[in-house]
């Protein structure tokens, strides 16, 4: 990377990087960033660029799908008993959630979903599947508890059960789909014969021949989409090895180019808030199902961001084993593994180390974002104090200047909590994100309760983080976006110029989610050239 700047830069870095240090002191500092959000360019979210999967053969049964199956014959739902390590069996009369113990609650944001569950009496588990995509036709399913459905190789081999934690040939599946009604489908196995449901309590993979896909087949189901995920995970997979490549460096190439940074530039923005993927520190051969380029995009970005004397916070939003279970951190199939072990940590520490070497050098490196919108309870507090503090010294390893945000835990009751680690360390910010959406308060209100909302909960909100021996503040991500029905333009400019005053007073800055959406109000770029925002 030092290769792409010249002796006068470097040299200059320095002196550049400690004026902006001593004049951005840690409270109240001189200059405060108004950045955007560069989302779904380096990290994949459907929701942003719908397009971008579109030339995916069966995109309905992408990594992360949950699928239902009802039996034709039986009349009844699969599902895995006790949520998997037992048999499958048919027998569930509807199929009204996630498992049919629990009551489970639909999260929703924007690019992604979640299910959380509370048990109650019941034993049995809806057999609402996790996709594992092998190709286009070839799939594992994996059940609640984590165990993949296959064969049971240790009695008949032909009674289908839920027990394996890693998925081999036995638990291999083919779905094959009814080219005249897509929701009706048969299930082969490896050894060749197709799924049936003798009985509500005996699934069996020993049904030979064709099918006329009628009622009376024991083979045939019917199924439903129970949720899906549209990641990097689940686009490079889609795709596969021949076809992502192209793919993404087309994207990666033309989502967001040097004229953006222009834009940027030219209309109030000071700063870029890039999202990256911890398999960027592997490019240019990271391991399936991802690909090499987007270190290569990074780099441009940051020329770009020099050329118009933009700032850059990098922001790990996908790190290994996913810190949330939702999309944008690449999650395959919505689970949050991040933190469970010593060397995960390790591994994302070093994803920290990586960027932070290979920019520190670059007039436009302002800070280093840790990690994105880790989720609790998930990620633990104790996880997240040792990353912190492991990821803040990679940073001071390679330099003095740069801010280390630290992004709070969501589903947290305590937006202070990481105050007793940050306050200690120079240079820290927190990062707090702030949407009208997301929550069942926000449904019913009005446009003026919205705008209500900002400048007397969210402005209480942000005063209790920000104090004068704390780090400082950052609204890392927020949207003139609402469920507000028929609001006028000027509503919108009213909401706009509401959190612009009121997040203007974060004490490190703030960034609007995201420069270029397919949803026009989530755009940045596209509220200002319809002039829904001014900055």
């Amino acid at each position: 990377m030092a290769a792409m700047y010249s002796t006068r830069q470097l040299l200059a870095v320095s002196v550049v990087a400690l004026s902006f240090y001593l004049s951005h002191g840690r409270v109240n500092p001189s200059f405060k960033i108004k950045a955007v959000n560069l989302g779904g360019w380096l990290v994949t979210e459907g929701w942003i660029k719908p397009s971008l999967f579109d030339g995916i053969t069966n995109k309905d049964f992408l990594d992360g799908t949950g699928l239902q199956f009802k039996s034709v014959t039986v009349g009844k739902y699969l599902c895995a008993e006790a949520g998997g390590g037992s048999i499958i069996v048919a027998n569930r009369t509807s199929a009204s959630g996630w498992e049919t113990f629990s009551v489970s609650s639909f999260f929703f944001y924007p690019c992604s979903y979640s299910f959380i569950s509370t048990c109650d009496h019941s034993f049995f588990f809806f057999f609402s599947l996790k996709l594992w995509r092998i190709n286009e036709t070839n799939f594992n399913f994996r059940v609640f508890n984590k165990q993949f459905a296959g064969l049971d190789t240790n009695g008949n081999g032909i009674d289908i059960v839920a027990v394996s934690s890693t998925p081999g040939r036995s638990e291999t599946f083919e779905i094959v789909r009814n080219s005249n009604d897509t929701s009706r489908l048969r299930i082969k196995a490896s050894n060749g014969f197709f799924l049936q449901a003798k009985t509500e309590e005996l699934l069996t993979a020993d049904y030979a021949g064709d099918s006329k896909w009628g009622d009376d087949d024991p083979s045939v189901f019917v199924m439903t989409i129970a949720g899906r995920l549209q990641g990097e995970f689940q686009v490079t997979n889609g795709y596969g090895p021949k076809l992502a490549p192209k793919v993404m460096r087309d994207h990666w190439r033309t989502f967001i180019v040097e004229d953006d940074f222009k834009f940027i530039s030219q209309n109030g923005i000071n700063a870029v808030r890039i999202p990256v993927g911890w398999w960027i520190a592997s490019d240019p051969t990271p391991p399936q199902p991802y690909v090499g380029g987007s270190l290569k995009a990074l780099d441009n970005a940051f020329l770009w961001a020099q050329n118009y004397g933009l700032q850059v916070v990098i922001d790990l939003h996908a790190a290994p084993g996913s810190q949330n279970g939702w999309e944008h951190s690449s999650s395959r199939d919505g689970s949050q593994e991040w933190g469970q072990t010593d060397e995960n940590i390790r591994q994302t520490v070093d994803v920290i180390d990586f960027l932070t070497a290979r920019y520190a050098k670059s007039p436009s490196l302002y800070a280093v974002e840790l990690m994105n919108e880790p989720r609790a309870p998930g990620a633990s507090l104790d996880s997240m104090t040792k990353y912190y503090k492991a990821g803040y010294d990679a940073v001071r390893k390679h330099s003095s200047t740069a801010y280390v945000v630290m992004s709070n835990r969501l589903s947290s009751d305590d937006p202070r909590e990481l105050f007793p680690l940050a306050s200690g360390l120079t240079g820290s910010v927190i990062d707090v994100h702030y949407y009208n959406l997301f929550s069942d308060e926000f449904n019913s209100m009005s446009v003026q309760q919205n705008i209500d909302f900002i400048n007397t909960n969210r402005s209480s909100q942000l005063n209790h983080v920000t104090t004068s021996n704390g780090p400082l503040t950052f609204v890392g991500e927020w949207v003139a976006e609402w469920t507000v029905q028929g609001a006028t333009k000027e509503d919108y400019q009213r909401f706009a110029e509401a959190q612009l005053e009121v997040f203007g007073r974060a004490t490190f800055g703030w960034a609007y989610w995201t420069l270029k959406n397919v949803n026009n109000h989530w755009s940045l770029e596209w509220m200002i050239k319809n002039g829904y925002i001014k900055i």
